[in-house]
């Protein structure tokens, strides 16, 4: 857990979620703004609302405030994952609509997911570690989510694949989106890319009622 990974002076967890939350925000656009090497803690925590001593109280150091970065988008991409899957569902469609749903997300959160993926290399290698696991972790819900809608039908390597590439084609929308959100919406983008994957499936989707 970051808690474990991020210790903090503060008991309140409640309080110390809310700051967190304030930093997370503020480090974001920082970081979009000039990188995370030429961002100061001062201006984090400016860009928090608050003062370079309370930071101090919630973070140990400048990569403390990238790793919360990146342990709350996995966090949000899992509650938004399990709440979108229903482990007891069998059809095509189950699959059709965790991937709207991670798609969606991508898009609420594609800054937050571009600066992941542009600074996680300045995480320590057990952070790196940390959020490598956490991205297998998300991957292997799309697995899931396939075998259950495709039984019997893929082969356990396929479905790796297959959910790898779901995984990517969701954060392309992020690091493409100069050139993708010229032609697309998030609507039209999800909808294209569900329907070349059940092509490629050669599956066929009934619409919900």
């Amino acid at each position: 857990m970051a808690e474990k990974q991020v210790p903090s002076t503060i008991k309140d967890e409640a309080l110390v979620t809310k700051r967190r939350n304030q930093m997370i925000r503020g480090a974001v656009t920082l970081f979009i703004e000039k990188g995370f090497h030429k961002t100061t803690t001062r201006e984090i925590a400016k860009a928090s609302g608050f003062s370079i001593g309370t930071l101090y109280e919630y973070i140990r150091k400048k990569e403390d405030v990238l790793f919360l970065v990146c342990d709350s988008i996995y966090k949000r991409v899992k509650e938004r994952m399990e709440a979108s899957i229903d482990p007891n569902q069998t059809s095509v469609q189950s699959l059709v609509h965790a991937i709207r749903s991670y798609f969606q997300l991508m898009d609420d959160m594609q800054d937050e997911v571009l600066v992941m993926y542009q600074e996680v290399k300045s995480l320590s290698r057990d952070a790196q570690d940390y959020v490598l696991q956490k991205e297998r972790e998300m991957v292997s819900m799309l697995e899931q989510v396939i075998f259950n809608s495709l039984p019997g039908q893929r082969s356990e390597t396929q479905v790796k694949l297959i959910a790898n590439n779901i995984f990517v084609q969701g954060q392309m929308w992020g690091f493409r989106r100069w050139i993708l959100q010229r032609t697309f919406t998030i609507e039209t983008y999800t909808e294209i890319q569900i329907q070349l994957l059940l092509e490629g499936l050669n599956s066929k989707v009934e619409e919900s009622s």
